[in-house]
């Protein structure tokens, strides 16, 4: 099991990639970031369809997974510079993580239409083509 957090996003989806790469060049997070579609998912105890719907991040040494926005905030609270701890930090509180995870979920149904987002996004895994060996 890994000695730091893991966040897991959807390797397929430009847009959550290209998002993904922004923030880790922001936050330099002390975290392993990987797409879910390279992760052993039973060693992190999360499901394929799980990690498919999701952004997931997983605590080590713990049954903690946080998914969705409550994985942003975490990813925020593990950012270096003290702004983006804080505002990880906010967005775990009500309402603030109300709204953060209504609007995850409307970019998360949306994200084949946003930047870098394909057709391809808006579709489960094992529907996808090619379908990565493997994962």
């Amino acid at each position: 099991m890994a000695e730091r957090p893991t966040l897991l996003y959807d390797g397929d989806c430009g847009f959550c990639t290209r998002a993904v790469n922004i923030a880790v060049r922001l936050l330099d997070p002390d975290a392993i970031v990987t797409p879910w579609q390279y992760a052993d998912l039973d060693t992190l105890s999360v499901t394929a369809e799980r990690a498919d719907r999701e952004a997931l991040w997983i605590e080590p040494g713990t049954a903690g997974v946080h998914g969705g926005a409550e994985a942003v905030a975490q990813l925020l609270k593990q950012g270096r510079c003290r702004p983006w701890r804080l505002a990880g930090r906010a967005m775990t509180l009500p309402p603030i993580i109300w709204i953060a995870q209504l609007v995850y979920r409307v970019v998360a149904l949306n994200r084949h239409r946003l930047p870098g987002g394909t057709a391809a996004c808006s579709l489960p895994a094992h529907l996808r083509s090619p379908a990565r060996d493997g994962a």
